[in-house]
């Protein structure tokens, strides 16, 4: 989920600061962001999940339980 909400928030900029300052066709826009975001989630969940990893560990997170 961080994943997606990072690349969402670079990717959503970086499309809108292209269509107002090119003004490109739609194509152009589904040619080179839809590619650019799958690449980016791809990129970024090996090492997002090494962080969340080593938070788990830092933290010392452990299952919940029902100790009833």
């Amino acid at each position: 989920m961080f994943v997606i909400l990072i690349v969402g928030f670079i990717v959503a900029f970086a499309m809108l600061f292209t269509e107002f300052t090119l003004h490109p066709p739609v194509w152009v826009h589904l040619v080179v962001w839809m590619p650019l975001t799958a690449g980016l989630c791809l990129g970024l969940m090996r090492p997002f999940k090494g962080v969340m990893i080593a938070l788990q560990f830092h933290n010392h997170a452990s299952q919940a339980r029902n100790d009833d």
